[in-house]
């Protein structure tokens, strides 16, 4: 069955207040992780953020919980070889996921991530969800296909995040809504709704928000 792929409609005004609530809260950053045995203990609703090297990750964890600096942005693709975890407040983690797709790195140094990656997202039975970043600028590339694959393998259900979606002109967006929903339809474990967002305006963070906030 193939699913058709839509952007995600603004929250209505409840689920948005609930989203807010639960971003306007405590947001810290509580430990970076290099081996599964420094995992944190699963005891909470947790979702992953994942993307290629400056997607703008950390601009938009930062942008969600209203903190400037609290997920470190990096002009050197590949700096960052940890699982980031940050509580919000006592009933979830936020995690950030090492950007990939660089080429700085060492084969040896990619290798232990990717099979730290795999473990983790293979063994954490409190992921409720995980989003891949894409920048609409460019849409989905060859090297994101190698993580939607492995969610895929590792069941987690994923959804697409647009980000930059602000320096896309607005009679360009269909075509790439078009070369999304086409490279999500080869993947089971692609959720159906695909979230628009800028960082830099502000657009899309609600929308976000209230769905990390009502997860089940």
């Amino acid at each position: 069955m193939a699913f058709t792929f839509t952007l995600a409609d603004a929250p209505d005004p409840a689920a948005a207040e609930i989203g807010r609530k639960l971003f306007a809260g405590e947001t810290d950053f509580l430990k970076g992780v290099v081996a599964m045995s420094g995992m944190p203990e699963a005891d909470r609703k947790e979702v992953c953020f994942a993307g290629r090297s400056n997607v703008g990750k950390s601009s938009l964890i930062n942008a969600l919980t209203g903190r400037k600096s609290l997920a470190r942005t990096s002009n050197t693709p590949g700096r960052t070889q940890e699982i980031n975890f940050f509580t919000l407040q006592e009933a979830h983690y936020l995690v950030d996921l090492p950007g990939y797709g660089f080429a700085e790195a060492p084969l040896p140094v990619v290798e232990k991530w990717q099979r730290l990656l795999k473990a983790y997202l293979s063994g954490r039975q409190t992921l409720r969800r995980a989003f891949v970043l894409i920048d609409a600028r460019h849409g989905i590339k060859k090297v994101d296909q190698d993580i939607l694959t492995l969610l895929d393998k590792s069941a987690v259900t994923f959804q697409v995040v647009l980000t930059k979606m602000d320096k896309v002109k607005p009679t360009a967006q269909p075509k790439l809504l078009d070369q999304v929903s086409q490279a999500l339809a080869k993947h089971p474990a692609a959720f159906p709704e695909i979230v628009a967002t800028s960082s830099e305006k502000g657009d899309g963070i609600a929308t976000l928000r209230s769905i990390i906030a009502t997860l089940e």
